[in-house]
């Protein structure tokens, strides 16, 4: 990203509906994983840390970041140490040491989706889980995507295919932000039209509309780690290693 997007993570990403609303969703699914007690989680892309604090409540955590001013401001704001790293060949993570790996709005920055989950399998223990986020649709692409150094968005096939490629299982697999995708497509449709030097959504909305937001879309936590959502402008995904059986809630069966 660019690192003026990497500063105004760092000032927006504790109160923005979008950042909180992805946080909740992705905290509720944790919830229903039964991850063993003092867990060893990774998040990879970590960016300015605003995960951190809901992680820990989980397990013990690294926080891998390829970006030196992220890890900067990631240490100001958290006091710990993030690990310079980056996918799919450049993780210090130890082989079958992790009991859960995040990777939210990663993948879709990597060139080499394909090989950085092979090699994120290679750093399960058996039956280790992954929770991932990305942005779904490539016909949403816009000036949002290019400001952010998207390589991709991803269909729910494409995303499916790859995970299952890498070897995975995949428990659940569904769109997010259903509720709000239609001001998202409208967003997308005006960055387009007016081609505008910053791309719509940056910014923090004014506060009651920022509550609103955030409300809507943070109820999802409600939703997701029970069932699916059939659209939505990003794609979660919980997939673990090895096929080994599931004990938690999460168990789906996807059709093909």
């Amino acid at each position: 990203m660019e690192l003026d997007a990497y500063r105004q993570m760092a000032a927006t990403e504790d109160e923005h509906w979008w950042f909180c609303g992805r946080r909740a969703i992705a905290e509720a699914v944790i919830r229903h994983l039964d991850l063993p007690a003092k867990a060893r989680i990774v998040e990879i892309g970590a960016g300015t840390g605003g995960n951190i604090a809901m992680l820990e409540q989980f397990g013990a955590v690294t926080a891998v970041e390829m970006s030196d001013l992220a890890r900067e401001i990631a240490g100001e704001k958290t006091g710990r140490d993030f690990l310079a790293g980056h996918l799919p060949d450049n993780i210090p993570v130890a082989p079958q040491s992790c009991d859960l790996i995040c990777l939210f709005d990663v993948l879709e920055h990597v060139a080499e989706d394909e090989a950085s989950l092979a090699a994120i399998r290679q750093m399960l223990k058996p039956g280790g889980r992954v929770i991932l986020t990305v942005p779904a649709h490539q016909w949403l692409w816009s000036a949002h995507d290019v400001g952010l150094h998207h390589m991709r968005r991803y269909s729910r096939n494409l995303l499916r295919e790859r995970i299952e490629k890498a070897g995975f299982t995949i428990d659940r697999l569904s769109y997010t932000n259903a509720a709000l995708f239609p001001a998202a497509v409208l967003a997308r449709l005006v960055d387009r039209l007016r081609k505008p030097a910053r791309p719509a959504g940056h910014a923090t909305p004014p506060k009651p509309v920022n509550a609103a937001m955030k409300a809507v879309f943070s109820a999802e936590g409600r939703i997701v780690p029970n069932a699916s959502l059939p659209f939505g402008v990003s794609l979660l995904a919980v997939f673990r290693k090895d096929g080994a059986v599931d004990t938690g809630r999460l168990d789906e069966k996807l059709a093909a």
